[in-house]
């Protein structure tokens, strides 16, 4: 299943309005909300998450001179 995730300020109470969906009519869609952890972390304790990284050759070793290749 393919997700989607959104933020959103809450701009009237009791009411959420979404625009711009991926759906078309007649879709079925599950609606699961989750308020804001009050706890979240600072994105400056861990800058990298969230970016994605390319394994050039993933299966070679690290430093090649220590193995005496």
């Amino acid at each position: 299943m393919q997700t989607y995730t959104y933020e959103h300020i809450i701009e009237k109470i009791g009411v959420l309005t979404l625009k711009n969906l991926p759906f078309n009519v007649g879709d079925k869609v599950e609606i699961v909300i989750i308020p804001e952890s009050k706890n979240k972390q600072n994105n400056q304790e861990y800058p990298f998450w969230g970016i994605p990284i390319d394994y050039i050759n993933p299966t070679d070793p690290v430093h090649v001179k220590t193995l005496n290749v």
